[in-house]
């Protein structure tokens, strides 16, 4: 189901940010806020003088992990309400979850915010997916390297993407840049996936050849 277009004021935002921090804990919330900081910082490379994107980006980061914190049973009653056919592969790899199961929620729970730039930022958070556009490599980035991550891996590649100064490239070279910060976290996850002997979702792998194909091609 395709959803329409919607235009975020920053009341609604607010409101949004104070909602979401009665769901989560305020562990989770933290993340949230670094979350949104991120995105914000990310955006502001992109799409600087656009509202409408930046509150797009706020309102994705705020949401993305709206169900994170559901046990693995209420996912589950969520993909049955919403009568989702999981495939197998999604069900095997529980801790992306949450990204399906908050896309899913938001246009009942959050109707104001049923924009489909948005639930797909959400729905693509953890996986990735092949053919990814701005909103979900921000997002998805945002994730990875916001400022509460205190893991190496994720502090290296925060300090990597903005001590290459991207807001003085080219806007080729900054999407081309965005591009690698993207397939450096996708790398880093496979890694320790498979360390860890945990499951691959083929989402995953799908991203990490696209985009890996696409600057190939770019180079």
């Amino acid at each position: 189901m395709s959803y329409p277009y919607t235009f975020f004021r920053p009341d609604q935002i607010e409101r949004l940010r104070l909602r979401v921090a009665k769901i989560l804990s305020e562990k989770r919330m933290k993340h949230v806020l670094g979350v949104e900081q991120m995105a914000f910082r990310l955006g502001l490379l992109f799409f600087w003088g656009d509202d409408e994107s930046m509150n797009i980006l706020s309102a994705a980061a705020l949401l993305h992990d709206v169900t994170k914190e559901c046990t693995d049973e209420e996912q589950l009653d969520i993909l049955r309400e919403y009568k989702y056919n999981a495939l197998p592969e999604e069900l095997a790899s529980m801790p992306t979850i949450h990204a399906l199961t908050g896309a899913l929620v938001i246009p009942k729970d959050f109707p104001e915010f049923a924009d489909e730039r948005l639930i797909n930022a959400v729905k693509w958070h953890t996986t990735g997916k092949a053919g990814m556009n701005l909103y979900e490599k921000i997002i998805f980035l945002a994730d990875y390297i916001e400022e509460t991550r205190k893991y190496p891996a994720c502090i290296e590649l925060r300090e990597t993407f903005f001590s290459a100064n991207p807001v003085n490239m080219t806007e080729d070279e900054r999407h081309r840049h965005l591009d690698r910060a993207v397939l450096k976290a996708m790398e880093n996850t496979l890694t320790h996936l498979r360390e860890k002997g945990n499951v691959i979702h083929p989402a995953t792998l799908e991203a990490y050849a696209d985009i890996k194909r696409r600057l190939s091609d770019e180079a």
